[in-house]
């Protein structure tokens, strides 16, 4: 499977509309189609130190995936810190699916796995990645222990999704060779 990654434009709010509004992906989205702009115009300007991807399947668009280093956000690292010390050299991803069609064919953990090499490929700084998951999204923390990241803890968090409960999965894998690149 050739998954290939390029960076979120503008152009692309359209289809991200219609991903968010679908139901398997605004259940744990908490983004309004309506607020693309001020939810994504950051990354794509560079006014926001997070990256924002989307993935392609033999060039066709399949999802998203966003990235970002835990020093970063130190709010979300002070969060983390009492469940799970991401560490120096911490980085996160977050992910979807885009079209139902494509939910449990294997797609999102070859995605994934697509991406954490993309990750080792291209930032050097990053050391591993550390991604919580709520824990009542089972189809998504699942997907990525199939793409090589190991169960490391369980906690409360805040949710992304007020409707969903403070349990998180708390999952990482590290870059192969275990340190950063020079």
């Amino acid at each position: 499977m050739d998954v290939s990654f390029r960076p979120l434009s503008r152009d692309d709010f359209a289809l991200l509309a219609r991903w968010l509004a679908e139901p398997h992906v605004s259940e744990w989205w908490n983004h309004s189609p309506a607020a693309l702009e001020a939810d994504f115009g950051g990354t794509i300007d560079g006014d926001e130190p997070a990256e924002d991807f989307v993935a392609q399947l033999a060039g066709e668009p399949i999802g998203l995936v966003q990235y970002c280093h835990f020093v970063d956000y130190p709010e979300y690292v002070q969060e983390m810190a009492p469940v799970y010390p991401v560490g120096e050299g911490a980085a996160s991803i977050d992910y979807l699916v885009g079209d139902l069609e494509l939910v449990g064919r294997g797609v999102g953990s070859r995605m994934i796995a697509a991406f954490v090499d993309f990750v080792w490929a291209h930032d050097p700084w990053a050391t591993h990645l550390v991604v919580p998951v709520n824990s009542a999204n089972e189809r998504s923390w699942r997907a990525l222990m199939r793409a090589g990241f190991a169960l490391v803890a369980q906690g409360e968090l805040e949710p992304d999704n007020p409707a969903h409960g403070r349990m998180h999965e708390i999952l990482r894998v590290d870059r192969p060779d275990r340190r950063r690149l020079a």
